[in-house]
């Protein structure tokens, strides 16, 4: 290949990557510019009525942290009526004799309760049926809104409050909080800040609240949900086999012309800590293939998407021709310059700013086994259940 046909091929590389670019950082919602979707510092004026709050929390061999989750529902400042369900799905820990003395401690047993979950039928994916089992529990005096959060996150006293208000002022059917992970261990620093970034790409909150758009999305750790939404879409059977339960939760509120609404907090946070990069591995690969609809087609569209994306603006640094390598820098700058404001949201070096190249080659590796272990009969993987459906 003459050095005529390399720039031919580097320039149109870098034409197309920096075309993705320009849409990635001015034309999806403005997805990157986090501060705008924080919810912590809005400031919000009570209701003169609190609606009756029922939170339900799906619990699998949360030994670790159920303690400390239950602390922190008992401890809301919900001046409303609130009671809790904890459904235990069949843990092989102590998890349910944990929550019943915390709440025993906490002097809050009239308003903790302790449920265990039937046995899982088919088609239902674990959570999912955890979760209806909370809802049937409180059928006898149901409440206005569900509070769904799960095992591994604690809030802040005044997160339910914050969350009521807001769903009561908007009307809102669906509110939901993407919770703060944690990004201490070196693997988390690398990839944690990814997977919000990257989450968000995929789910513009402004796009998600935009009653114009077909948009939906949701974060599973903290959802509040208005009953009557619930019941509108037939109950969580009508998603039952759901493996990204929350987004496909929040697709059937919106069709059903419900108005849902997801923003960040730093004030609710996971107690979930993931050591190794395995451990992050197998957090992506449980859900990626899924994502792509177990399409073999949509997999290898999605590896060239990521390739030129993110991994071409740093080929092309390195062309000979110099208008490839004006093409590359813009676009890595443009990368760099929206993946900022999600560092400094966990609070992070700036030096790991660049560095989202190689956290973008490591989610394509865990998509690749996610669709490996789909087709194996192990897709979405949690706590030894394999929830994908099964292969036709």
């Amino acid at each position: 290949m003459t050095s005529l046909s390399h720039a031919f091929v580097a320039g149109t590389i870098g034409i197309i990557t920096l075309a993705i670019w320009l849409h990635l950082f001015f034309g999806r919602g403005w997805f990157w510019r986090v501060k705008k979707f924080n919810a912590d510092g809005v400031s919000i004026a009570p209701l003169d009525v609190w609606p009756k709050i029922v939170a339900i929390v799906p619990a699998r061999n949360e030994a670790n942290t159920i303690g400390e989750v239950v602390t922190s529902l008992v401890n809301q400042d919900y001046p409303g009526p609130f009671s809790i369900v904890i459904v235990d799905d069949h843990s092989e820990d102590a998890t349910s004799a944990i929550a019943s003395r915390v709440a025993e401690e906490q002097a809050a047993q009239g308003r903790v309760q302790t449920v265990a979950a039937l046995t899982l039928p088919d088609g239902w994916t674990g959570k999912l049926w955890a979760l209806n089992s909370g809802v049937i529990s409180s059928q006898q005096d149901p409440p206005a809104f569900f509070w769904f959060t799960d095992a591994d996150i604690t809030h802040a006293p005044d997160t339910l409050r914050r969350l009521v208000t807001r769903a009561e002022r908007d009307r809102l059917d669906l509110a939901s909080l993407m919770v703060l992970l944690q990004a201490k261990t070196l693997p988390e620093r690398a990839l944690i800040p990814a997977f919000l970034y990257f989450f968000l790409m995929l789910y513009p909150p402004q796009w998600i609240a935009d009653e114009e758009l077909a948009t939906a999305g949701a974060a599973g750790g903290c959802i509040l949900l208005r009953r009557e939404a619930l019941e509108r879409i037939g109950g969580f059977s009508s998603i039952r086999g759901a493996v990204i339960d929350d987004c496909a939760l929040a697709k059937a509120i919106k069709r059903t012309n419900g108005r849902i609404w997801m923003g960040l907090t730093r004030k609710s946070v996971s107690l979930r800590a993931y050591r190794t990069f395995a451990e992050i591995r197998d957090l992506i690969a449980r859900t990626a293939f899924t994502q792509l609809r177990y399409s073999a087609l949509f997999l290898l569209g999605t590896l060239a998407g990521m390739f030129l994306t993110y991994i071409a603006p740093v080929i092309l640094i390195f062309a000979h021709d110099s208008t490839a390598r004006l093409l590359g820098a813009t676009a890595w700058f443009l990368m760099a310059a929206s993946f900022l404001p999600t560092v400094r949201f966990y609070r992070l070096s700036f030096v790991w700013v660049p560095l989202l190249p190689l956290a973008a080659a490591f989610y394509s590796y865990a998509t690749c086994l996610s669709a490996l272990r789909y087709w194996l009969g192990k897709g979405g993987l949690w706590k030894g259940r394999a929830q994908a459906p099964k292969r036709a």
